[in-house]
């Protein structure tokens, strides 16, 4: 057949990535789920698992806001209005009221003049840097930001892009001192929490720097932070690492509807002009479909009930969980990364044993996941568990116990 020789070299690779560890392989399929019951919360049936029940422990769903009933109702009474997709792109046909109510909601929860949301967070991304980013710009990232920040900045070709280590603020303020001359326009972005390890950005320390410096660009310096991983799982009112920092508002923010908000979507809030400008600029808005009326209904539910006294009850409830869990693996005699994040990591530092604890726990009904190198370098080598507002006491100790008769 024609494709043989091109199919070859696809194998090739594929056999490359196995041969690395890297290889994703086949998905996990979940094909039902068990309501709480007996003081746990919801198990989930996977295929090929012989309805063995799963405790779920590697999922976003940090306030399991996808399962709520005022959630499932707000999609279902949409989408029986609107239709179940929304039939073009924003500028043609694709903004249904849904829409325009979800981006002045996010606007206002997070205080700021306008809002607007993509088809995915990683879209918002790709969307927003590479439209901001000119021929005179530098770029400043952390050098943990996520994978959608690598890739814009790689699409936007900056002028100078500088990746300082982890959290480094010196190496940060020494890239922009670098940049000064030589760029009009500088740009740092950092993620708010650090999805790896559940670590979030000093942001107060961040804004404090790109200020000292604002001046000395022709077209100053801004802050985009990507915190998808925080908002609506971390702050005492959810509203992130702004608010877990204290830092006031960022320039621009990003965030995500499909994780502690439990729909589809990403959105981004920043000032009037800028939002203005990413909706004639920004193509991964302009060219693809938005989310369904249905969704956009459902993540307004979702924000209400997160900006209400159920929303403070969850987060309480998940602080509680998360730091059962972070006391029990020291407890242990075993190491994790402290935080206040629901992402609990449990540093195991060897490929091998990491690849053998994940399989104890999937053995034992938990899933969890499992970062080895290269995916992560050698010796940082750890179990990846998320906790969420689902989880009772009961769940977090049998992690605890599987944990404890590990090999």
């Amino acid at each position: 057949m024609p494709h043989e020789r091109l199919e070859d070299a696809l194998r090739s690779e594929l056999t490359a990535l196995r041969e690395a560890g890297t290889l994703k392989g086949q998905e996990t399929v979940t094909v039902g789920v068990l309501p709480p019951q007996g003081g746990k919360g919801p198990r989930y049936l996977l295929a090929g698992e012989g309805g063995w029940p799963f405790l779920r422990m590697n999922s976003n769903s940090y306030l399991g806001m996808s399962r709520r009933p005022e959630v499932v109702a707000a999609d279902e009474t949409a989408t029986r209005a609107y239709g179940a997709g929304p039939g073009a792109v924003r500028f043609i046909s694709g903004t249904w009221a849904p829409h325009v109510e979800l981006e002045q909601r996010l606007a206002a929860f997070h205080g700021r003049p306008a809002g607007m949301i993509f088809s995915s967070a990683y879209a918002t991304v790709m969307g927003l840097l590479p439209s901001l980013i000119s021929p005179d710009t530098a770029v400043i990232s952390d050098e943990l930001n996520h994978n959608c920040i690598i890739n814009a900045i790689r699409l936007a070709r900056p002028r100078e892009r500088h990746v300082y280590r982890h959290l480094d603020l010196g190496e940060l303020e020494r890239a922009l001192d670098t940049a000064k001359g030589a760029c009009r326009r500088a740009i740092v972005v950092t993620d708010g929490i650090f999805s790896m390890r559940g670590d979030h950005a000093p942001l107060g320390q961040i804004m404090d720097i790109a200020r000292r410096f604002d001046a000395v660009f022709d077209e100053g310096v801004l802050v985009v932070v990507d915190d998808s991983h925080g908002v609506g799982a971390f702050g005492a009112t959810g509203r992130g690492t702004e608010e877990h920092t204290g830092s006031g508002p960022v320039d621009i923010l990003v965030g995500t509807l499909g994780k502690a908000f439990g729909v589809n979507g990403g959105y981004v809030v920043a000032s009037d002009t800028i939002i203005g400008y990413l909706r004639e600029k920004a193509p991964f808005y302009i060219y693809s479909n938005p989310i369904t009326p249905g969704e956009a209904a459902a993540a307004v539910a979702a924000l209400a009930i997160v900006d209400g006294p159920d929303g403070r009850s969850l987060l309480d409830h998940l602080r509680a969980m998360t730091a059962r869990l972070s006391s029990g693996i020291v407890a242990l005699g075993l190491e994790t990364i402290p935080g206040d994040h629901p992402i609990v990591p449990l540093m195991v530092r060897d490929t091998a044993r990491t690849s053998r604890l994940v399989r104890h726990l999937r053995g034992h009904g938990v899933l969890a996941t499992g970062l080895g190198y290269p995916v992560v370098p050698k010796g940082e080598e750890e179990i990846r568990f998320q906790v969420s507002a689902e989880h009772t006491a009961a769940d977090i100790d049998e992690v605890l116990g599987v944990l404890a008769d590990a090999p």
